[in-house]
């Protein structure tokens, strides 16, 4: 199982450069906008703020214009000789009332008969903008320059018997709208900048809490990570999947595609589908899902054969998903016929390498006490010996690669006090083709060394291995027999068995399991006689290709 804590996603040790933290680009980006948003609506409100008072007191103005054109004392007023002692002291109250800036009454001449200034009444009336009132008969609101200065004014005719004989205007300084807009602004302004703050404070939060989330991340470690992990993912040769705890797939590399799917495409495709969804494998998803893991799980999918592991994922103590690989059988197994042949070539060169450094050592032990005539003796006997197992070798086996392993394996016998020989019948005249040249060398490799153990206990006496071989035929056979206690029926049943060993010791039981598969591939066979020596006999039986036959009668 695997287990994730917080602590785990980041390594500080592995950074990519960055100019401006996360935390800090998101309260500046989230203040910006705040204070954008802020000032458009400040203006917005400022602008409605004023265009609503402003119509609003208008509303009024007019309002109060078109009742004082309506009072009766007032048009009777306009029959009297002196209409202005009569009209100002009814207007002085509702101006007062009314809160109006100023009450004006003129007539049609525009002579004013009333004004909050009394030293006025009587002048001209100021802002020649009276013309619609007086001449259309309209109702109306102007901005004009009067004689208390710029305004906002109400414009109502008076009518008496029809005919209109005057007009009221009643307006509001600008100056004093000015300082109303401004007061309603200010205040909105506070409220605004209030909000704005307590938009910052909450950035500061947000921006904290994703800065959390994220462990500390920044944006560019993010991306960093994203590529080393997909860029590790995909160049892995083992197939990879990841499943969440729903079983939908949320990674797999090229390499699983191919084994699971015999072809490769984007792996969008296949995240976010359940793996039941793209795999006609019925049993994959049990596989795929299993919370307990799974080792080396031998299943063929398509054409190949392929080891599953399942490993569940647990993050903060909770099951998250599982992470499956995949390794091609075959290329497993040539990695292991490739390092067999390797332990096989250094065996050998170590048991010449301690033959030949025993010998020196005896040689010269003979020079020093003076024994020229045995040096020279023993130097010729091995000298023989020698040349008569590679002159056997070389006169009966075409393949070299088999002469080099049984002339290896001959030394390493003789070094060992084994009795190793090969019957002179023996014949291995055909040339074979590079897949049955590496079955054989893995095969006699594993059988010998088999048949070695098997005799060390034995008495020094007794310690003997016989080879036989042939091509005489259809096929290539090889007999390894050797002296020692031989394997028993019941076991016989087992030993070909993957992992079954007899044998002391770890790692063991794979050497004929490994040979029987690899004879069977070229269709070979693997049988065990009871020898003639008094112990196990194992008969290897190749098939020769036609080519071979016929090249070697050409």
């Amino acid at each position: 199982m695997i287990y994730f804590q917080k602590s785990d996603i980041k390594n500080p040790h592995i950074k990519p450069n960055v100019t401006v933290n996360l935390k800090l680009k998101m309260i500046l980006l989230i203040g910006i906008l705040i204070i954008a948003i802020v000032l458009v609506i400040g203006v917005f409100m400022n602008y409605f703020i004023s265009d609503m008072l402003e119509t609003q007191m208008g509303d009024r103005a007019l309002g109060v214009a078109e009742s004082v054109a309506h009072i009766p004392e007032l048009v009777n007023a306009f029959k009297d000789d002196n209409p202005a002692s009569i009209i100002g002291p009814i207007i002085a109250p509702i101006q007062e009332v009314t809160g109006a800036e100023f009450i004006v009454i003129g007539n049609a001449e525009e002579i004013r008969y009333a004004h909050p200034i009394a030293a006025k009444v009587g002048g001209k009336m100021m802002g020649e903008d009276n013309e619609r009132a007086l001449v259309r008969g309209e109702s109306y609101l102007s901005k004009a320059i009067g004689s208390l200065g710029s305004s906002l004014r109400a414009k109502v005719p008076i009518y008496l018997d029809g005919n209109i004989v005057g007009v009221v205007s009643v307006g509001f300084l600008a100056n004093d709208m000015q300082t109303i807009i401004h007061n309603y602004n200010s205040q909105l302004w506070i409220v605004l900048l209030l909000i704005a703050g307590v938009a910052v404070i909450g950035a500061i939060i947000i921006a904290s809490y994703i800065k959390k989330v994220l462990y500390g991340l920044e944006p560019e470690e993010i991306t960093h990570l994203l590529i080393q992990k997909e860029t590790i993912l995909q160049s892995t040769h083992e197939g990879i999947i990841a499943l969440n705890q729903n079983g939908m797939i949320t990674m797999i590399n090229s390499a699983a595609q191919l084994l699971l799917f015999d072809k490769q495409i984007a792996s969008d495709y296949y995240v976010g589908k359940k793996i039941q969804e793209v795999s006609p494998i019925e049993h994959l998803s049990v596989l795929l899902n299993d919370v307990n893991g799974l080792s080396d799980k031998e299943i063929v999918i398509g054409n190949n054969s392929v080891f599953i592991n399942t490993v569940p994922i647990y993050f903060e103590q909770l099951f998250i998903g599982t992470v499956s690989t995949f390794r091609n059988k075959t290329e497993i197994e040539s990695l292991t016929k490739e390092l067999t042949r390797v332990k096989q070539y250094a065996n050998a060169l170590r048991a010449q390498t301690h033959e030949f450094s025993n010998k020196l050592h005896m040689i010269l032990g003979l020079l020093q006490l003076g024994k020229k005539k045995e040096v020279i003796d023993y130097i010729q006997k091995e000298s023989n010996l020698q040349k008569n197992w590679i002159r056997i070798l070389i006169r009966k086996v075409a393949d070299p690669l088999i002469s080099g392993i049984l002339l290896g394996k001959l030394n390493q016998a003789n070094e060992s006090g084994i009795d190793l020989v090969i019957h002179q019948d023996s014949i291995l005249e055909n040339q074979l083709s590079e897949k049955k040249s590496e079955v054989l060398l893995t095969t006699i490799g594993n059988l010998i060394d088999n048949a070695m153990d098997a005799v060390k206990k034995n008495p020094s006496s007794n310690r003997k291995i016989s080879i036989f071989f042939t091509d005489i035929g259809d096929d290539i056979i090889f007999e390894i027999e050797d002296s020692g206690e031989g394997i028993t029926e019941k076991l016989a049943q087992k030993i070909f068995e993957q992992g079954f060993t007899s044998k002391e010791g770890t790692n063991r039981g794979f050497g004929l399991a490994l040979t029987k598969q690899l004879i069977a591939e070229v269709n070979g066979a693997l049988y065990l006689e009871e020898g003639e020596l008094g112990g196990a006999c194992f008969v290897v039986s190749i098939p020769k290709n036609p080519r071979e036959g016929t090249e070697n009668n050409a």
